[in-house]
């Protein structure tokens, strides 16, 4: 990958044909100027796909969009951005899309890897600050030794009232906050949101990690913030808005709820052997 593309975005997408296209147009130009981007369809059954094609058509033959104030958001005059399709043809679980995603940002040679769901609950458009963030931030420990965030994820909870606001469903907000109250227990860093997709990754830190052996669950995002979290790595967290529409949720609460509490018992059950 040239130097300008330092990151590799990746976009988990099952059954999004109403929203793929507004996802992918809402990231930033300037992010798109230094982006891979990797839809990854796991095995859907409507017309993601045509939509995925359509929507890399439009940048050859339509006229650049303009937003309600006139400027222009995104040209679509010549060709389109380094945008790519893969797909599963039969349904392989989120784990194997984010195992996927992971695996070619680092074969890409990108310094930078994110996980955008291509459903719409995430923030597109605010990808250019958290990059920044990952790119600029530093930590010090307490020796004074200096070192960049290993993951950036974006959290819901970080601004209060927020989750509900944004039509978040109650069972939702309650098991969410009971599984990160005792994520903070265990866990050597505090966050407000351990459950959220929207994750940025500094390629250093996935090098350090076999993902082969990584969750074939919802819950692979929740493992490699443990794994950063036990390993030392810094991560953090910015808030982003919580976006509850009509879509229809792949995620089973009960198992996710369990593997999560798997690995809390895991990482206590360590701790414990380490004192």
């Amino acid at each position: 990958m040239p130097a300008e593309f330092n990151t590799f975005i990746f976009v988990p997408a099952y059954n999004v044909e109403k929203t793929l296209a507004g996802v992918l147009d809402k990231i930033p130009q300037s992010v798109l100027r230094k982006s891979k981007i990797l839809v990854i369809d796991d095995g859907s059954q409507d017309g993601t796909r045509k939509q995925f094609d359509k929507y890399v058509e439009g940048f050859r033959e339509g006229p650049a969009e303009k937003s309600q104030e006139g400027t222009v958001e995104k040209s679509r005059n010549g060709s389109a951005p380094r945008l790519e399709y893969f797909r599963f043809e039969k349904n392989s679980g989120y784990g194997a899309v984010v195992k996927k995603g992971l695996s070619e940002g680092l074969s890409s040679g990108a310094k930078f890897i994110v996980c955008l769901h291509g459903d719409g609950q995430y923030p597109a458009d605010l990808l250019d600050q958290f990059l920044d963030h990952l790119e600029n931030f530093r930590t010090v420990d307490g020796h004074g030794n200096e070192s960049a965030l290993a993951l950036l994820q974006g959290s819901r909870h970080a601004v209060t009232g927020g989750a509900k606001a944004g039509n978040m469903p109650l069972h939702k907000r309650i098991g969410g906050a009971f599984l990160t109250a005792l994520e903070n227990l265990v866990f050597r860093q505090k966050l407000t949101d351990r459950h959220s997709g929207f994750i940025l990754y500094s390629a250093d830190f996935l090098r350090t990690v076999e993902l082969s052996r990584l969750s074939p669950s919802f819950d692979i995002d929740l493992e490699l913030i443990s794994i950063a979290d036990a390993r030392g790595f810094a991560i953090g967290e910015l808030p982003i808005p919580t976006v509850y529409a009509e879509e229809k949720s792949n995620l089973n609460v009960v198992t996710y709820g369990l593997r999560c509490l798997r690995q809390i018992a895991r990482r206590f059950c360590f701790m414990l052997k380490v004192k």
